[in-house]
């Protein structure tokens, strides 16, 4: 039984809290490694078919404040970089599900936390939403891939800024330089991040998911290759049976239920 995260499920929809109270959601090791299996485990579940990333109750509003400081204070050279390579192989689990993973930032996003939702494919806030990357305060570097993600969300200037001096972004700065999509006051953040993951979960899946792999692999491709992936992919879709279903249903004007195939 996980202790420190639990997921639930509402028809295609699922919802992973980060549950950690007494520790405002701060990620150690046993943290990481349920959210590793909880994210296996819907990676695999075809039913599901949009994803939700927040945190639990905690004292404070949060997210995940970060790293857990404690656990990493004795670490070693090797010690530091397995629990790097654990975070990065979370993270690259999450960004590469497959379906579409939604950071509902629901407080203090910090170190681990902001990586964490940065790994998500977008990032929805509530107003007190607070962000950052502040390791170099305490003589360390992001590890969970905070000095790759950031820059390609908001740009090297404005990364490097929150990295080198460690300050916070608030959730309407984060917005205003593309980090998070949208801003909801605290108390309709989750009914509104579900309306989000509910639409999605009513487009055709394959469609969804093949749309994830053209942006994501192609953004690091020239774009030249970047379009002859997209081509790839549009003809490949047009094998579906959903596709099909899809079309028709838009001629006839009728409603459509994706079956996935």
């Amino acid at each position: 039984m996980a202790e420190n995260t639990r997921t639930e499920r509402e028809g295609a929809v699922a919802t992973v809290f980060v549950a950690r109270p007494s520790k405002l959601n701060a990620l150690n090791d046993a943290t990481l490694v349920e959210l590793t299996e909880a994210f296996s485990e819907l990676a695999g579940d075809e039913d599901i078919r949009c994803v939700i990333l927040t945190g639990g109750e905690a004292k404070r509003p949060a997210f995940v404040a970060g790293a857990d400081i404690a656990e990493m204070a004795d670490q070693d050279p090797m010690t530091a970089k397995e629990r790097s390579r654990l975070g990065q192989g979370l993270c690259d689990l999450i960004e590469g599900l497959g379906k579409p993973v939604i950071a509902a930032v629901n407080g203090f996003a910090l170190g681990g936390g902001l990586e964490l939702a940065l790994a998500c494919h977008f990032r929805v806030a509530s107003a007190d939403a607070k962000m950052g990357l502040p390791e170099t305060t305490l003589g360390i570097i992001p590890g969970f891939g905070g000095t790759q993600r950031l820059p390609r969300a908001i740009g090297v200037g404005r990364a490097l800024e929150m990295i080198t001096t460690g300050r916070m972004m608030d959730a309407e700065e984060a917005r205003a330089c593309g980090l998070v999509n949208h801003v909801f006051a605290p108390d309709e953040l989750m009914a509104k991040t579900n309306e989000i993951a509910a639409t999605i979960a009513r487009n055709g899946p394959i469609a969804v998911r093949l749309a994830l792999e053209s942006v994501l692999r192609g953004s690091s491709q020239p774009l030249s290759e970047g379009l002859a992936l997209e081509s790839n992919l549009f003809g490949l879709v047009a094998a579906t049976e959903d596709m099909h279903a899809g079309l028709k249903a838009f001629v006839e004007k009728r409603h459509v239920e994706y079956k996935n195939r």
